[in-house]
């Protein structure tokens, strides 16, 4: 609704029993609810769709400080009246982005206000920024005649933002509305421990070059991208750096021994797949000798031609030791193989794919987001996920600051 459309509203919106809360009985049924919603210690409360400002009376009385926020000027005039004699203050705002600053707030409270707004996933995750540590959501919501927010959904989105979430069924409680009701209507309150931090998983993928090809590994029996082929890659574990992480994969997945100078950065790409959370990979290039095959390609290049996946489980024979590729994880790989860089398989790994394109032609920093109906496995000729981000000219900057190039 615009805010023409609430302005119209207004001088009538005190006429519903549970807006106005004009019965006793109705005020008393939700002075109690929020005694038990809010701190028992007075606080910051920030109430966005206000209206004429009924709960955000209540919450004043309890020695709350109260910031009310309104989309339509007449709700606001009528929630100053109704709050005169407080120390709260009432603003005209959009509650999807109400002008007030962030973490400033122990209380957002909003009635019948989310299920108003195009996105109320978006809209929550900035009302969790308006919050101070130890702060809470209180959400008051419901569906009416199928319109509406079912509670599944708001707990579902109020998960990744807050350590715990407590679901207040109020449909049976017909004091709060003024009338029995058969519909679903409820409070969310959703309490967070602190201020939590952004974090993602670290990936590291290794560029194994034997020339002007790199080397790839069929997933299998992982349960993600099984049958995909996939650079050897790996996540960083708790106390590694980058670097080491690398060193380790590595070794783990493909039986190769690479000291620190051999490894250099590729690409830092930040990734998030379909459905899923978002991560950084840090893409690696390191070379081996153009002579060297994977433990079986001699032995099976007469059969299965170059190139081939070899079989999974085996051990080297021949080569230096610790420089010749194969398969240490033969229950998440099935097979190895050798692909030019310039001619890259269609069945891979989207992520990957995606990492060795960027690296093919130079770049450095890139996003590669995925939306949630994607598949995992690259699309040939599919919707392009990668978006490179150009990098500074620090030669450039060096010599403008008066340093060496």
């Amino acid at each position: 609704m615009t805010m023409t459309d609430w302005d119209s509203r207004a001088d009538s919106f005190d006429q519903e029993p549970d807006h106005g809360l004009r019965d006793p009985a109705v005020r008393a049924a939700w002075a109690r609810r929020m005694a038990y919603w809010l701190p028992p210690e007075p606080s910051w409360v920030l109430d966005l769709g206000c209206g004429t400002g009924s709960l955000a009376l209540l919450a004043a009385e309890r020695g709350h400080r109260v910031t009310a926020v309104d989309l339509s000027p007449r709700m606001a005039a009528l929630a100053r009246e109704k709050l005169a004699g407080t120390d709260a203050e009432v603003l005209v705002g959009d509650a999807d982005r109400p002008p007030v600053a962030p973490r400033s707030f122990d209380v957002v409270l909003a009635r019948h206000v989310l299920w108003t707004l195009p996105d109320p996933e978006l809209t929550l995750r900035h009302w969790a920024s308006l919050l101070r540590p130890d702060g809470r959501l209180v959400l008051v919501e419901g569906v009416w005649s199928g319109t509406g927010l079912p509670a599944s959904r708001l707990i579902a989105a109020l998960a990744p933002l807050t350590e715990r979430v407590h679901h207040d069924r109020l449909s049976a409680d017909s004091a709060l509305w003024g009338r029995p009701v058969d519909d679903e209507r409820y409070a969310l309150i959703a309490r967070s421990s602190g201020i939590r931090r952004h974090s993602e998983v670290v990936d590291v993928h290794l560029i194994l070059r034997r020339g002007d090809e790199v080397l790839l590994a069929r997933r299998s029996g992982t349960g993600y991208g099984d049958g995909l082929l996939n650079g050897p890659s790996g996540h960083v574990e708790d106390g590694e750096d980058v670097r080491t992480a690398m060193i380790r994969e590595a070794y783990e997945e493909i039986g190769v021994e690479l000291a620190p100078d051999e490894l250099r950065v590729a690409l830092v790409m930040q990734h998030r797949g379909p459905g899923g959370g978002a991560r950084i990979g840090w893409f690696f290039e390191a070379e081996v000798d153009t002579e060297t095959e994977t433990e079986t390609e001699a032995a099976t290049e007469a059969e299965t031609g170059a190139g081939a996946d070899t079989p999974a489980g085996q051990t080297p024979e021949g080569g230096r030791p610790g420089r010749v590729p194969y398969n240490r994880e033969p229950d998440k790989c099935s097979g190895l193989s050798w692909h030019p860089l310039s001619a890259l398989p269609d069945d891979i790994v989207a992520y990957c794919r995606a990492g060795l394109e960027a690296y093919r032609a130079g770049e450095r920093f890139v996003i590669h987001w995925h939306e949630d109906g994607d598949p995992v496995g690259h699309v040939p000729g599919g919707a392009g996920r990668a978006v490179v981000l150009p990098a500074a000219d620090v030669r450039a900057g060096a010599r403008a600051a008066g340093g060496h190039p």
